[in-house]
């Protein structure tokens, strides 16, 4: 099985507190930060080698991303599969159509834990899929949030409506009000790319396609903003 690289306090915690027996071993640079002591306390704890390296090499393994001197190796991420995310009471669902950045994948899975959602559903093809990038940007949210990965998006929400799942589209252009619709049954929100937005065809197999308002004369918002302003409505109306 091939490892994967997550780097950052956050995401390293996470790891070594979620799953430490993914973690084969914690790297860390020469000189200590307040946040790697606090690791390596947690790597002993989970009974983890650290191994001190050289500086500008957690740089290289990191691609220059904010790594704060520590990074880990931990086994291959383990997609989930479509049909683990059914059958959850109240289900709330997060589906991304053609999400390309994975710093906004990161932020979303990020966003859609912190409210509550069960999972996050992607495509396989002309997506950003779970890489450094995305593990940093969730900053330990996908050790806890399942994502599941799919071939054919229309034929998955199909499967979501199925097991009694609503589909609601984001859209600006949206038909109703984000407000107006009911989140408080089993419910899967679906987010489209940074630049087309969710595609027709997979629009059309939604059973709605709501708009967030907007006071501003911004049109439209990024796309990781709108899934958490999303995810927080349907939070609000299950309070």
């Amino acid at each position: 099985m091939s490892s994967r690289f997550v780097y950052g306090v956050n995401p390293v915690l996470e790891a070594l507190r979620a799953h430490p027996d993914d973690v084969v071993r914690v790297l860390m640079e020469e000189r200590r930060s307040q946040g790697g002591e606090k690791v390596a306390r947690a790597a002993a704890e989970a009974g983890v080698r650290v191994e001190e390296v050289a500086r500008g090499e957690l740089n290289r393994r990191a691609r220059a991303g904010a790594h704060q001197g520590v990074g880990a190796e931990l086994a291959e991420f383990r997609y989930a599969e479509l049909e683990d995310l059914l059958g959850k009471p109240r289900a709330l669902l997060l589906v991304l159509d053609g999400v390309t950045d994975p710093q906004n994948l990161g932020a979303l899975v990020r966003s859609a834990h912190a409210l509550g959602a069960q999972g996050v559903v992607l495509p396989k093809d002309r997506a950003a899929g779970i890489g450094p990038t995305a593990f940093k940007a969730a900053a330990g949210a996908l050790e806890h949030c399942p994502v599941a990965r799919v071939t054919n998006l229309s034929r998955a929400l199909e499967q979501l409506k199925q097991a009694g799942i609503w589909t609601v589209a984001l859209a600006g252009d949206g038909e109703k009000d984000l407000r107006e619709i009911d989140l408080r049954v089993p419910v899967a929100l679906v987010l489209g790319s940074e630049g087309s937005g969710v595609r027709p065809l997979v629009r059309k197999t939604c059973d709605h396609v709501a708009r967030i308002p907007m006071a501003g004369r911004i049109g439209s918002l990024n796309v990781s903003a709108a899934g958490a302003i999303a995810l927080y409505e349907a939070a609000r109306q299950r309070r």
